[in-house]
């Protein structure tokens, strides 16, 4: 891994002990908050945090009109990572502001979390 591991392993810490993640989701309850990716072109990054009150910070400015929603580590392994990855869209682990943070690819994430699902 990178210099970013640190970053990666705090983020499946929480994971295996919340069994969640948090995304972004809009006022409709149909819309996702996925922007571009920082390290690739013509790349887009769906943001997914560990923690609510952080997931929660990032609902200013454009993403005002979002709030953060649970989504189960048994539905993001489920559903979420096939559906991203035929998207070709990256996940972004625990954006913070201002701050460089990985940028994973679904089925490498997966690999990751598979074995801190909870039975």
């Amino acid at each position: 891994m990178t210099d970013l591991a640190p970053a990666l392993s705090q983020f499946i810490d929480n994971v295996k002990e919340h069994q969640q993640v948090w995304g972004l989701q809009d006022d409709s309850g149909e819309g996702w908050v996925v922007c571009d990716s920082s390290e690739y072109e013509d790349t887009d990054v769906m943001p997914l945090w560990s923690d609510q009150a952080v997931a929660q910070s990032h609902c200013t400015e454009e993403w005002v009109n979002f709030a953060p929603v649970a989504i189960s580590l048994e539905e993001l392994l489920e559903f979420w990572i096939e559906d991203l990855n035929e998207d070709g869209v990256l996940i972004g682990i625990d954006w913070r502001a201002e701050q460089e943070c990985p940028e994973v690819e679904p089925v490498e994430l997966a690999k990751f979390l598979v074995d801190v699902e909870a039975e």
